[in-house]
């Protein structure tokens, strides 16, 4: 055999082990695709990771309740009162020791899930109507925690304040959660 053939021979196994690479590579890429892109969220879902709200038309004192992610988010256009007696509260007199600046953007507005951190029940308080607890805010009644003017619990079993979502504000009147 030649010194040519052998070259040949070297080229070829060369080549055809570095096809056989490239198209194993290549067909382990199109079967893993599907795996990997079914671990995204579902439209459906991402169309709920966000929620725009019109601030506008809700007047002072009072509170409209929003949806986002499935979950209740209590959004309120605080009074001054409501605002003073947030901010005068002290830290050692709570059981989740949280300012009311480190809860707000704005201090006249209070964005938060309305969700109870006991054991998940909707707080009252929203509406006029509704018992507001004994510190002005938000009252569960299924286990008698209370909240006061900033989502803070100050009495009861629930062991962690209400839950602020992230959330920016797109205009002066327009906020967007999530």
């Amino acid at each position: 055999m030649s010194d040519t053939a052998t070259t040949d021979e070297k080229t070829r196994r060369d080549f055809l082990l570095l096809s056989t690479a490239t198209v194993g590579a290549v067909g382990m890429g199109l079967a893993v695709w599907p795996l990997v892109d079914a671990m995204n969220p579902a439209a459906d879902t991402l169309a709920l990771s966000t929620t725009d709200v019109d601030l506008a038309p809700i007047a002072e004192g009072q509170s409209i309740t929003v949806v986002w992610q499935g979950k209740p988010v209590f959004v309120r256009h605080r009074t001054a009162a409501e605002i003073k007696a947030a901010e005068a509260v002290g830290l050692d007199d709570m059981i989740d020791p949280q300012a009311d600046k480190d809860r707000v953007q704005k201090s006249q507005w209070l964005i938060m899930v309305g969700v109870c951190t006991h054991l998940g029940c909707i707080p009252l308080g929203q509406k006029s109507s509704e018992p507001k607890g004994e510190y002005g805010g938000w009252f569960c009644p299924c286990h008698g925690s209370h909240y006061d003017t900033s989502g803070r619990i100050r009495k009861g079993p629930a062991p962690k304040n209400l839950v602020v979502p992230m959330y920016k504000y797109l205009t002066d009147t327009t906020v967007k959660i999530g």
